[in-house]
């Protein structure tokens, strides 16, 4: 396949970023991305090589100051903002209107409701980029974003917990009244590159701590896309001592008692010819290292022994199919290429 697409990425110095450049790096349809920053920064790297000498002896990876006309003169056909959301919520809106297709990493665009949205502390709502933006799950909105303008790739969390739910609560197989409950667990990276008080080595290592009950941002991503209330779900994130990786175990009460089989029958219907998915079934309950430097998020179940209840178990590594692999999937969905590309 010959290179055709030219990328660019605010946001490469991220752990996020830096996975979307060594993705696209390798992608036989794209060209290098052009790596950008804002006006304002100074300092660090010049070189985004510097900050990861991983990618030392490719021809260097250098960090431009960010300009429209640069842009354009360099053919960008996407742009991916691996940045804190408050960047994307003022820059993307400038960048669709320029004629840029966006693909962003934030949570800026990825809520419809403004009381969901008001947990990110947006200011204004954007009518036109609010109600354009494409929720980035190819998994269930593949027919829409083939030509979406903006994408807004999903949140970590919400993809372990909506993938694993999806096919049983759309079959109706869930009983929503008596509630559901999302246990999840992540990698220190996905509370990003920058250390906070709690996230540094000493406070983590060797400890396991719950965080944000009752008001994690993630949870109205959930919300909106299972279609459910806040009284239906609650989602518990925890923080686990490793690098990279999620392990969301979520607990359901079946509508009416089901065998192991139907339940495995829905979820291989659900993802037949979706490659990114892979399904354990109820033979074995998949686990964070399986999915580790993958694109794959991993699905098991067990069944109570009466069939009227059900443990999902749901695994994927944060950077990829939780940031930087499902933006890429994005990207090939757009512009036509096959899903799997890049990221095998």
């Amino acid at each position: 396949m010959r290179a055709y697409l030219q990328p660019a990425i605010f946001g490469a110095t991220g752990y996020s970023g830096y996975e979307l450049a060594r993705l696209l790096t390798r992608h036989p349809a794209a060209k290098k991305p052009l790596l950008l920053r804002r006006n304002d920064e100074s300092g660090g790297c010049n070189d985004l090589s510097e900050a990861y000498p991983q990618l030392a002896g490719n021809g260097g990876f250098p960090l431009e100051t960010f300009s429209w006309e640069r842009m354009k003169s360099a053919g960008v056909d996407v742009m991916f903002f691996a940045t804190p959301h408050e960047f994307s919520r003022e820059l993307v809106p400038e960048a669709v209107s320029q004629g840029f297709r966006v693909i962003d990493l934030s949570g800026a665009w990825r809520l419809k409701h403004s009381a969901n949205r008001e947990v990110y502390g947006f200011a204004a709502a954007n009518d036109a980029c609010d109600e354009a933006a494409v929720y980035g799950m190819p998994e269930l909105h593949a027919d829409e974003i083939w030509d979406a303008t903006l994408v807004a790739n999903p949140g970590c969390y919400p993809t372990s917990v909506i993938l694993a739910l999806a096919p049983w609560m759309r079959a109706g197989l869930v009983d929503l009244d008596h509630g559901i409950i999302c246990d999840s667990k992540s990698g220190v990276s996905g509370a990003g590159k920058q250390p906070t008080p709690k996230t540094h080595f000493v406070e983590v290592d060797g400890d396991f701590s719950a965080y944000s009950v009752f008001g994690h941002r993630h949870t109205g991503e959930m919300l909106e896309q299972l279609g459910v209330d806040s009284g239906s779900l609650q989602f518990t994130p925890h923080l686990l001592p490793i690098p990279r990786g999620i392990l969301s175990t979520i607990y359901v009460k079946l509508a009416q008692p089901a065998s192991a089989a139907e339940l495995e029958q829905v979820l291989r219907e659900f993802y037949a010819g979706k490659p990114w998915v892979r399904l354990f079934g109820a033979a074995r309950l998949p686990q964070i290292k399986f999915s580790l430097h993958t694109n794959y998020c991993d699905i098991g179940f067990s069944l109570s022994p009466d069939g009227k209840r059900a443990v999902l178990v749901s695994c994927l590594d944060n950077l990829l199919k939780g940031a930087a692999g499902q933006a890429v999937q994005n990207m090939n969905l757009m512009f036509g290429c096959n899903e799997k590309e890049g990221l095998q």
